[in-house]
């Protein structure tokens, strides 16, 4: 009898976005016979470990992504990380290479960590930013990306490859010279009709102190609502717990089924247009109201295409108020855009034997 193959899966902090996704993932390595390691650090880790407390992890150095209070130096606040994020994926560089060198892993699955990657063993990158909008500087920022892309065996895209795409042109640049596999929309989330127990549910993650300046901006608008309202923080803790404030029902996080129940009780979805929570919503085909992170590309492209879509609707963070959530029924919701998509044949790579 073959013995079972290791797989380290390691998603990066910036949020919860990267971790989440992984999670079905980790559910189809574990149901095609793999063992698998979670890696990360954070909040990131701290929710794999959750939902997956049988599974053995491993904390990796953190990136230290934070944000600016003001949006629009968020592209230089990331180049003065540059060094410490360099010094971080060297670190993780050596973990990886002591890991695969004492036998313990046969195949890595990184989302966007950049040094988790090895010559010896298969190593995938999950990304849904083959193209990284960056202003003037998308040439640049996306060849470097592409660049990072390529030293990995294989590119998977949590997206689908047509053009009823969620992604758009972030994940489906017009060449790429390197093995790019579409893999279908990334979801732990699953589907039903439930009776609808809130008006509203606002879903918060990020990087600080974005998340935060959104938090007290949604609680001062929202507080004297006459609608059923809960807030999810997302702010990952060893313990759950629960207030009110005002008329919104706040806990700090929900893990998998909760957070796809309080979805599915929900009519109205507010959060960050961050692409794992679009993936989520498609997949549950809800009505949303999104506000990008205030000078955040990516989410600024999202929103803006779904809104030109006539998806969903979209506000500036200091714009928002509750009175912008009337616009929502002139927009469709998320309908019809889940396939399902059987992950097993990507495994496939893994069965590679490692490289002396």
């Amino acid at each position: 009898m073959s013995k079972k193959k290791t797989i380290l899966i390691a998603p990066l902090h910036w949020g919860l976005g990267h971790a989440t996704r992984c999670v079905p993932i980790i559910q189809a390595l574990l149901a095609n016979g793999f063992k698998v390691i979670v890696a990360s650090d954070g909040g990131a880790l701290l929710l794999l470990r959750k939902e997956f407390p049988l599974l053995e992890s491993l904390e990796l150095p953190s990136y230290n992504i934070t944000y600016p209070s003001k949006g629009s130096n968020l592209k230089w606040h990331l180049l003065l990380k540059l060094p410490h994020i360099q010094k971080t994926i060297a670190s993780e560089k050596k973990i990886i290479a002591s890991l695969v060198a004492k036998g313990v892993i046969d195949g890595i699955i990184s989302d966007n960590r950049f040094g988790v990657r090895s010559k010896k063993v298969p190593s995938v990158f999950i990304t849904h930013q083959l193209n990284v909008l960056s202003g003037i500087t998308t040439f640049f920022s996306s060849k470097i990306h592409q660049n990072i892309s390529k030293k990995f065996d294989e590119c998977w895209v949590p997206d689908i490859e047509g053009t009823n795409n969620l992604s758009g042109q972030l994940g489906h640049p017009k060449k790429v010279n390197f093995p790019v596999h579409y893999i279908g929309i990334l979801s732990r989330m699953h589907r039903s009709d439930l009776k609808k127990k809130y008006d509203i549910l606002v879903i918060l993650s990020g990087p600080e102190p974005q998340r935060t300046l959104l938090e007290e901006k949604i609680i001062a608008e929202l507080k004297a609502s006459k609608k059923s309202i809960l807030l999810v923080q997302g702010c990952m803790a060893s313990k759950q717990t629960s207030a009110r404030i005002g008329n919104l029902q706040v806990v700090n996080f929900l893990l998998t089924s909760a957070l796809e129940k309080a979805i599915n009780e929900s009519e109205l979805i507010i959060s960050r247009s961050g692409y794992t929570t679009i993936m989520d919503l498609a997949m549950l085909e809800k009505k949303a109201f999104f506000i990008p992170t205030p000078g955040q590309y990516e989410q600024e492209y999202l929103a803006k295409k779904l809104k030109k879509q006539g998806i969903a609707p979209y506000c500036k963070q200091e714009n928002f108020s509750e009175k912008k959530l009337e616009n929502i029924y002139a927009y469709t919701g998320f309908k019809g855009m889940h396939q399902p998509n059987d992950l097993a044949p990507l495994f496939r790579l893994f069965e590679r034997k490692r490289k002396l």
